[in-house]
């Protein structure tokens, strides 16, 4: 079964930004994300927060991650009916805190495959889907997150953006395969 585990020392490194930071949040900020986008492969989206900015401000990311929390504390109401749509397959995986599981690595796959919008409910924590989103997503895609107080995080999938992501996930070995 394969499945990623974050260890302490690389949490550091996830703090990183990956892509670039608009900062700020809400429906502005999501408007000034749609406005760059440029036409790519996928839409991806991570979390709650920036999923509904996304759909509010008109964007309906071809797949969302959510677990219903915002800051480990559940979402409003307004943020959970707002990252519902009616044209989302729904998706539910298994996955806690630091861990990517072999459930939401599928998840992802079959997200992928799919020809109409996919939510990917997370039962557990969904932080760390960009690093897969990322690793699988086909070039030219974008995988949006965000960053806490911050804005959001708009990563262009490259080749080489693919690659930094795959070394960090080879480096995140579960204890009892150490």
């Amino acid at each position: 079964m394969k499945r990623y585990c974050l260890p302490d020392e690389l949490k550091g490194e996830l703090r990183k930004l990956y892509g670039e930071l608009y900062k700020g949040d809400g429906q502005d900020t999501a408007r000034k994300i749609i406005k760059d986008l440029k036409n790519p492969t996928k839409v991806i989206s991570v979390g709650d927060i920036v999923t509904y900015n996304l759909l509010s401000a008109g964007l309906v990311p071809d797949i969302s991650f959510v677990d219903e929390r915002t800051k480990r504390v559940p979402a409003s109401d307004q943020i959970l009916h707002g990252t519902k749509h009616p044209r989302f397959k729904t998706i539910t995986v298994e996955n806690p805190p630091g861990i990517i599981t072999e459930g939401l690595l599928q998840g992802v796959s079959e997200a992928l495959e799919s020809d109409s919008p996919v939510r990917i409910f997370v039962s557990g924590e969904e932080d760390l889907a960009a690093l897969p989103a990322i690793a699988m997503a086909p070039i030219s895609s974008v995988v949006i997150y965000g960053l806490p107080d911050e804005g959001a995080v708009v990563v262009r999938v490259t080749q080489s953006k693919k690659k930094e992501i795959q070394s960090l996930l080879d480096r995140m070995k579960c204890k009892e395969e150490v």
